[in-house]
């Protein structure tokens, strides 16, 4: 599977789930298990790649704004979140997370008051999910994704530059490197 592999599953989940009025992850639970295993821990190792690639301060902060807070395990569901919008969205977010203040749940979020837009933890374990349910034998994705990132060449370094860190509480700092969002969450002044 290939990047792009990757993107058409998430794609296709998103359709599946909005025609059959299914939550997301279990849209793309089901997608996956029409798949072989060596797919589903493919696209395991893609989801790692998109879901690392946003690991940096400035899509924290916007995940701080969006949620009144972000805790570690909360960013991490709140990338899964900005893979379950699909590439579009994704791609806009890792290039400038202040784009986010046009998404429309982050927009309704923001207006109502409610601090779970893009938060999605069960999106973190669709591959998990979908590879048990496939195995009749009881074979365990853990063991089976340890053994898969075994054999690749190149285990890729998990250590990248997130970007200069800033203090999320400073009401100041946070207009300054997303006006859009601090507007929509922080209220007062317009960017």
């Amino acid at each position: 599977m290939h990047i792009d592999q990757f993107w058409n599953v998430i794609e296709s989940a998103r359709t599946a789930a909005a025609g059959a009025g299914q939550p997301f992850d279990g849209a793309l639970v089901d997608r996956l298990a029409t798949c072989p295993k060596q797919d589903i821990l493919e696209y395991q190792e893609h989801f790692d790649d998109v879901h690392h690639a946003v690991y940096r301060w400035d899509v924290w902060a916007a995940a701080y704004l969006i949620g009144g807070g972000c805790s570690d395990d909360s960013f991490m569901d709140f990338r899964a979140g900005l893979i379950s919008l699909g590439r579009d969205w994704y791609e806009r977010a890792a290039a400038c997370p202040d784009r986010l203040a046009d998404h429309p749940a982050v927009v309704e979020a923001a207006s109502s008051h409610r601090d779970e837009a893009l938060f999605y933890e069960e999106v973190n374990y669709a591959a998990s999910e979908a590879f048990e349910r496939i195995t009749a034998d009881g074979e365990d994705f853990y063991e089976a994704w340890a053994g898969y990132r075994a054999t690749k060449v190149e285990n890729k370094e998990r250590d990248h530059d997130m970007g200069e860190d800033f203090d999320f509480d400073d009401a100041e700092e946070m207009y300054a490197r997303l006006p859009r969002l601090a507007a929509l969450y922080l209220g007062g002044r317009a960017a």
